[in-house]
Parts: structure tokens; C-alpha cells; sequence
């Protein structure tokens, strides 16, 4: 349908209220924005939805979330469970609560009866609860790392993971069946009283918080660590300081104007603790009190940033490929010493995250399962091994700082990982070093890994085309070599084919379909190219390693400047 005829059913529709089209009547001179607006609906993607706060289908606004929540209670209908049920939990971003209250509404009138937090919340802890009240499905209302002026939501099903692609796929087509005039709701209040809908207590956040303690393996180690901690006016506070305060660290310095939530995120540009500019706040406390470590985590609390003391005043963020085989090593190093390691154990990366960590697993006797990008991916092997009952899982995590410890969550949990971490700091301290002194150790030890990611923003409908015009002529092209070096493999996970150029052979990826290329070089370094789920970006991944480091710099941005220069010709 054409966007214009679209931008007037809005104005038209008697569903879409005052504000929405006050909003709309303003761009009524702007037919770019109202394209931008209405050229499309916004996709549920990788696990749910997210999009920029305003009217119309491309944007996330009460009518877009009340359709995709009415699909959702269909989809829960028709999948055959005795006892319907969900749990929402939301996070500080602007309409969180109000699209929280609006979807369990919609869920409660449909028979789903329906939990929700009496606050914020972080993404580990929803994961959790689906589990443990034993929900047919979970929503977390959250935009992630993304700018103030976005908010989405991500969809989890009963084993506390988010949807997968083919499930994902169903409840899309529920979604597309339903207009606006078929939204069925109840008074949020009438809800309460005829208990469809419930207030979760305390309770379920001391449970939570309980097994976040038990992933601790050295509960004697020296707790005097300086901490300075950030959640960037997220939702880390309440259970970080808690697990810390009750972990026995007394050195805990929050960044005080940061601990408030806040939905415009005020004292930081953009809150992702990938981004160092995030930690700007941080770095001053740090500088205040000589900080061993800093950590932020990000609005949902579901990743967390590490900036390590360099000596000299300064303080050097550390990236997920470098703090995943940190973790990997401290954690099975100290169980190995224990006695505690399973006879089975396990841990799992992406496709796109160094090769470090399978090397430190190994390393330990341990395997490292591959998988593709995206948490679901990573719960849906724990759950399936969980089920079979022949590996014990130990360790899960992605480049972009993300990590899970211990079978209790489903998701990146930011909470556990920042215990882990700091336990471990104390631990490398109470031996005169530091985590970049523990990261040189194991690179000393395995070889320089370099890892690199370079995203570039290409946002709106052409913005569209021409990642996907990039991602075809990656695709359909013959490249031999990139620079100097022979291209030997290249993995099409949209095809689900690996091509061996050497041996001349195709085999399965043995991984779902994806829109994502991975191009293998004779020297071991490789690139790949894929298409953010839930930002205007692509990202193309670089990996090197070398025993020499500078070489392994080299090497690295002489392969990003090769692909670069192709994809400027595009």
C-alpha cells in the first residue's frame, strides 16, 4: 500500500488517538518523513521489535505494540498450552511502562494471565522469571544500547530464551492478520482485581539475586577491589550493588548521578558500554578514588563494558573477545583446581567472536561450540543440551559484550558477569596483577589475536537497498584473493553452503539460515559481513593472529582497508 494512503488511514482511524495524529498533522508538509514513517511496518526481527518513538507504522507507538501484543496472545492461544500465561518486565526508557501496561491488558482480556514487575527490571532477571513461574512466554520492553529516542521490545517463549527464527516467523504471520479494530483490552486495574493480571513481589528478585551468589567459585578470595560502577541510568543498580554489597566487596564508588534512571539518558551521549565515550562519568570517579576496574552496563542491563587501571592515570576498555577468554580461563582454571568442573563441560560463541576463547577452552580440555549471532541462538543449545542431559554448559558469550554463567538465564546476563568479573579482578590482584596483565599472559601463551568490528549507519529505505545490494555482491562475486592473501573458504549461511576453494568441495554450514558471509584467508585471519538486526547498520568483523603483535596489527588493518576499498566501489 502506498505510504500516503497509509499516513491518511492514521489520521482517519479511530483507533489511533489525539496525540499520535498531532504528531502526524505536523509532517504533513514533509513527505520524506511521512515515507520514512509509512513506507513499511515495523519488522519483528531478531527476537522482537525495536524502532524510533513516534506515529506511524515504521515507528514504535501504542497502536504498532498493541497489534504485535494481540498477535502474540493468538499465537500463545493456538500453541496448545494448559495453563496460558506471561511475564513482562520493562526497563527506564520512555513508554516502557505504558506499552507494558497496554500489552498485559491486551494478554489478560485473551485469557493469558499475566505477571508484571512493579518496576524496572533487567533483561537477565525477565529471562529468569519465565523460567521459574513457569510462563508460557516473556516480554522485555527495552531499546537495548540504542539512542534515547528509541524503544522495542524482545519476545522469550517458556525455556526463558527469545523466539527462534521459525517460531518467530509464526507469530509474524499472527501479527500481519490482525488490524487495529481487532485489539481486545481490559482496564489495567479491572485486570488486577480479577487477578488475570499480578504484581510480582520481592520474592522473585531474591530468588534471582540468590542464584546470581551461587555462580561465585572463590568466595574467599581478597575483596579489596576498588570498584567504580555505572549503570547509565539503567536498571543495573538495584541488583549490582545488591549481589555486590551481599558478595562481601566493600569498595563499590557509583557514578551517583548515573545510578537514577532516566529515560533521556542525560549525563551520557549514548548509553553503550561498548562505546568509551560512555564511560567518560566513570573515568573521573575512577580518577578520584584510583580504581582497580570500571564497569558500566547498559540501560537493560543485559552487557557490560570493563576498563581496566593501566598504572599511569589512565584506563584501557577492554573488548568482549578479549573479556570472554578471560572469563573462560579464570572459570575453568579455578574449577579444574576445585574438583567442580562436570564431567561434560561446555562453552558456546558466535560465529563472529574470536577464536581466542575456543583456544582457551580447549586449552582446558573444554569444547567450544560455534553458533550464530544473536543470544536466542546460544539458549537454544543450552536448552537442547539441557535436555538431553549428556553436556554440562559452563560459559556462553558474544564479541559485543555479552556473557551468561550457569543455566539460570537464557539471555546475556550482565548482573552475573559483573560479579564474575569483579571476583576474578580480585583474584588476579591478590596475585600483584591486573586483568590486562592476565590478557597479555594468555596471549603470550595462544598468540595476538586482533578483532576488529567496523559498523557503518545506513539508515531508512535507501539505507536499506544498498546493505542489501552490498551483502549481494559479496555474495555472488568470485574473490580469490583480498590483498595479498588467498581467499580459501567462504561460508553463505543464507545458503547454508561452505565453499571450499582449495579442495574444491561444498559441505553444510550445519547452522540455520542466516544473512551473513564469512570469507576464510590462507594465513587463518577472516572477515564477515552481516547485517544488523536491530540497528540501520552493517557490520563487517575482522580476526588475525599472530605470535607478533604489531604483525598482527598489520595484518588486520590491511585486511579491513581490502574490504573497505571493495565495498566504496559498491
Amino acid at each position: 500500500m502506498d505510504y500516503k494512503i497509509k499516513y491518511q488511514e492514521w489520521l482517519d482511524s479511530p483507533y489511533v488517538d489525539k496525540g499520535l495524529k498531532h504528531e502526524l498533522k505536523e509532517i504533513q508538509d514533509s513527505e520524506e518523513e511521512i515515507k520514512e514513517r509509512f513506507y513499511k511496518d515495523l519488522e519483528f526481527g531478531t527476537g522482537g521489535m525495536r524502532g524510533i518513538l513516534g506515529a506511524g507504522t515504521n515507528r514504535m507507538n501504542q497502536p504498532v505494540v498493541g497489534k504485535a501484543i494481540q498477535g502474540l496472545a493468538s499465537f500463545i492461544k493456538q500453541s496448545g498450552v494448559d495453563n496460558m500465561s506471561c511475564v513482562i518486565a520493562y526497563d527506564s526508557r520512555h513508554q516502557s511502562r505504558e506499552f507494558s501496561e497496554l500489552s498485559a491488558s491486551i494478554l489478560a482480556a485473551g485469557g493469558v494471565k499475566t505477571y508484571i514487575f512493579d518496576g524496572i527490571r533487567s533483561t537477565p532477571e525477565l529471562s529468569h522469571a519465565v523460567r521459574e513461574l513457569k510462563c508460557t512466554a516473556g516480554i522485555m520492553f527495552t531499546a537495548s544500547h540504542n539512542p534515547r529516542d528509541y524503544n522495542g521490545f524482545k519476545v522469550y517463549w517458556d525455556y526463558g530464551c527469545q523466539m527462534l527464527p521459525e517460531m518467530a516467523e509464526e507469530l509474524i504471520r499472527h501479527i500481519e492478520k490482525i488490524d487495529f479494530s481487532d485489539i481486545e483490552s481490559i482496564g489495567f486495574e479491572e485486570g488486577l482485581v480479577k487477578k488475570q493480571i499480578i504484581i510480582l513481589s520481592d520474592d522473585i528478585d531474591d530468588i534471582f539475586i540468590e542464584k546470581v551468589k551461587h555462580t561465585s567459585i572463590k568466595k574467599s578470595v581478597d575483596k579489596n577491589l576498588k570498584i567504580v560502577y555505572t549503570p547509565l541510568h539503567g536498571t543495573g543498580t538495584r541488583p549490582v550493588m545488591r549481589v555486590l554489597k551481599e558478595m562481601g566487596f566493600r569498595n563499590v564508588f557509583p557514578v551517583t548521578e548515573q545510578l537514577i534512571p532516566d529515560p533521556n539518558f542525560s549525563t551520557v551521549e549514548y548509553p553503550n558500554p561498548e562505546d568509551e565515550k560512555a564511560f567518560e562519568k566513570a573515568y573521573i570517579k575512577a580518577n578520584e578514588v584510583k580504581g582497580d576496574i570500571v564497569i558500566a552496563n547498559d540501560p537493560d542491563c543485559d552487557r557490560i563494558g570493563v576498563a581496566v587501571n593501566t598504572g599511569d592515570q589512565t584506563y584501557q576498555l577492554l573488548t568482549g573477545n578479549q573479556v570472554g577468554p578471560l572469563l573462560i580461563d579464570y572459570i575453568l582454571k579455578t574449577r579444574k583446581e576445585q574438583g567442580s568442573l562436570p564431567n561434560n563441560p561446555y562453552v558456546i560463541k558466535t560465529i563472529v567472536t574470536s577464536e581466542l576463547g575456543r583456544v582457551v577452552a580447549e586449552y582446558h580440555g573444554v569444547n567450544c561450540i560455534d553458533t550464530l549471532t544473536g543470544f536466542k541462538y546460544i539458549g537454544e543449545i543450552m536448552e537442547e543440551n539441557a535436555k538431553k542431559g549428556t553436556l554440562d554448559f559452563i560459559f556462553g558469550y558474544e564479541e559485543s559484550i555479552g556473557y551468561t554463567i550457569g543455566d539460570f538465564v537464557r539471555d546475556k546476563d550482565a548482573v552475573t558477569a559483573t560479579l564474575m568479573v569483579c571476583e576474578m579482578a580480585a583474584y588476579y590482584k591478590s596475585k600483584d596483577m591486573t586483568l590486562l596483565d592476565a590478557l597479555d599472559k594468555l596471549h603470550k601463551r595462544h598468540g595476538y589475536y586482533v578483532d576488529t568490528l567496523k559498523s557503518i549507519n545506513m539508515e531508512g529505505m535507501a539505507g536499506e537497498e544498498q546493505i542489501a545490494k552490498i551483502m549481494s555482491e559479496f555474495r555472488t562475486q568470485s574473490l580469490a584473493k583480498l590483498g595479498e592473501k588467498r581467499v580459501v573458504s567462504k561460508y553463505d549461511y543464507l545458503a547454508e553452503t561452505a565453499i571450499d576453494y582449495v579442495n574444491h568441495k561444498d559441505k553444510p554450514t550445519g547452522l540455520p539460515k542466516s544473512d551473513v558471509l564469512k570469507f576464510n584467508l590462507e594465513d587463518g585471519s577472516w572477515f564477515v559481513l552481516r547485517p544488523s538486526g536491530t540497528e540501520p547498520k552493517i557490520k563487517i568483523y575482522f580476526s588475525t593472529v599472530h605470535r607478533d603483535e604489531k604483525t598482527a596489527q598489520e595484518v588486520s588493518k590491511s585486511m579491513m582497508d581490502s574490504v573497505l576499498a571493495i565495498i566504496d566501489q559498491i
